[in-house]
């Protein structure tokens, strides 16, 4: 499973964010219980299913109609314990029904899902709301959102833990893998063998080492997938880019990664704008 630490500073709660994927999504289901009977706080723990819209909810479910910033078209929402969706959920989760640009619609059980989904201003909103805790909003897994997103484009559930101390984040990480989690870093691998040929054949068009260069150029690519890049010119990103990658952005593999890493996604937001 990923393990990612959020908060941080004298007056927060050091929080560890775990998550796992799942091909069968009564494993999810049944994985979100026992993370529950771990003592994790339900406004602490998520789940993310694809393909779902209002009409495939339950009836018994309201929806209103939504919208917040960063999220797209929000397809509908609903907030409540003990919701039935169709197929059996009863989480007792807070449940947002949303179109995601570049994945398509969502069904985000949980607000630290929807947060994530939502990027930045949804997650401000949240916490400002009094949804999630400010430092979680803040460090929330933005890096992974991209294996996330291809996750649900799959067809595969995601769950998302956060837990409050070490020992509860490493009780959660054996509670996903027993449960038949595929862990973050498995499934990032795999989505990058997925591109890999048509990358090291774009690549090496232009004369350049493919398997010399390869790590800088994921790490490029991967770069550009992050919810503050999107859009987001080479030159314009770099300040952030060197914050968070130091003198390696400045190599040539680093930026032709990150600009194919760009265009691939304006691809997915063109394949999956609703």
């Amino acid at each position: 499973m990923s393990a990612r630490k959020a908060g941080g500073g004298a007056n927060t709660l050091a929080m560890e964010t775990v998550a796992g994927i799942f091909g069968v999504r009564a494993d999810a289901e049944a994985a979100v219980e026992r993370l529950r009977a771990l003592g994790i706080s339900e406004n602490n723990i998520s789940l993310l299913m694809p393909g779902t819209t209002p009409e495939q909810l339950d009836e018994r479910v309201p929806t209103t109609e939504t919208e917040q910033p960063g999220m797209g078209t929000a397809l509908g929402g609903a907030v409540g314990g003990a919701i039935g969706i169709a197929g059996g959920l009863h989480l007792g989760l807070a449940l947002s029904s949303l179109f995601v640009p570049g994945v398509g619609p969502v069904l985000a059980a949980g607000v630290v899902g929807a947060a994530l989904l939502g990027t930045g201003g949804a997650a401000a909103g949240m916490a400002a709301g009094g949804a999630i805790e400010e430092n979680l909003a803040v460090g929330l897994p933005h890096d992974e959102l991209f294996v996330y997103e291809d996750a649900l484009r799959q067809g595969r559930t995601v769950v998302i833990a956060v837990a409050e101390s070490d020992e509860q984040g490493a009780a959660a990480r054996r509670t996903l893998a027993l449960a038949g989690a595929e862990t973050v870093d498995a499934a990032c691998d795999e989505w990058w063998i997925g591109l890999r040929d048509a990358e090291m054949e774009a690549y090496t068009g232009q004369g350049s080492d493919f398997v010399r260069d390869e790590p800088i150029y994921r790490r490029g690519f991967e770069a550009a997938l992050h919810p503050k890049a999107r859009g987001q010119a080479y030159a314009d990103d770099i300040a952030r880019l060197r914050q968070c990658y130091g003198d390696e952005c400045d190599a040539e593999a680093f930026r032709r990664g990150y600009e194919r890493g760009q265009d691939y996604h304006a691809r997915l937001r063109e394949r999956y704008k609703g």
